[in-house]
């Protein structure tokens, strides 16, 4: 695991970002990274990202984040701080070289990358993992989250409505002290009567969790756009119904023996 965390300044009103604020968030994980660290404020202090790192598939600095694509200037297009693991990354690297992109690491932070570049939010179709992300569009001064299928990745954010606060962990936004002011009387319910917290739920009002399956774009004046790519439930509801008995358990064991060799 790694500790991801962003401030994106993106209402006119809002101040810059605060460093000193991304580093207490950033800090607050650093159980969750303890291979390394970085720390990225664009020119006009207007977004921070931070990650602590847990070196798990390219152990090399090459590997480290927040991970920028340079475009034909040499210039930051993009940038991305990530927490997870694509279990198909080696393939869909082999893709992309085939596209004609230059990939110089080993590492899937650098696919992600390239993915967002091609595809755009439709990315997420292509991804097969666990995975919690930020990525910074320098192009169109946007950030794009997304959260893998089943939520394995935490991804919690804050949003006052100028400025927006992200991090793998709700006790990491409280360490910033802009936020968890307000206890969430549905999110304690919850706790008490489930024996958790239902997402996208917090114990705190002004803190809420990126739900599984979902991506969220926001840009510069605070338009955004919110999507909705898996979930479970429909899911079922289209599965094929009275198949044939002698397809399920051969389907199911391929199923089961894919998903334990990712693993």
């Amino acid at each position: 695991m790694c500790g991801l965390s962003a401030i994106y300044s993106y209402g006119a009103k809002a101040p810059p970002v605060d460093q000193w604020e991304l580093n207490k968030i950033s800090d607050h994980m650093t159980v969750r990274g303890p291979d390394g660290e970085g720390q990225w404020i664009s020119r006009n202090g207007k977004l921070g990202l931070a990650h602590k790192r847990l070196a798990i598939i390219d152990t090399s600095d090459q590997g480290a984040q927040p991970m920028a694509l340079l475009d034909d200037r040499g210039q930051e297009m993009l940038l991305i701080t990530y927490n997870g693991e694509i279990y198909n990354f080696e393939e869909l690297r082999e893709e992309l070289l085939q596209q004609g992109h230059r990939l110089t690491t080993r590492s899937d932070t650098e696919v992600l990358l390239h993915l967002y570049d091609r595809y755009g939010a439709d990315m997420v179709e292509k991804l097969r993992g666990m995975y919690a992300f930020v990525i910074w569009d320098n192009r169109c001064n946007g950030i794009f989250m997304a959260r893998d299928p089943f939520g394995i990745k935490p991804l919690y954010y804050s949003d006052d409505g100028q400025t927006i606060r992200i991090a793998s962990q709700v006790k990491a936004l409280l360490a910033g002290n802009k936020t968890g002011g307000t206890p969430d009387p549905a999110g304690h319910v919850g706790f008490f009567l489930l024996g958790y917290v239902p997402e996208p739920h917090t114990l705190y009002a002004d803190v809420q969790a990126v739900p599984s399956g979902t991506t969220i774009w926001l840009e510069e004046g605070g338009n955004r756009k919110t999507n909705n790519f898996f979930d479970v439930r429909k899911h079922l509801a289209d599965r094929v119904t009275n198949p044939y008995e002698g397809e399920i358990a051969p389907k199911l064991r391929d199923v089961l023996t894919s998903s334990v060799r990712d693993h």
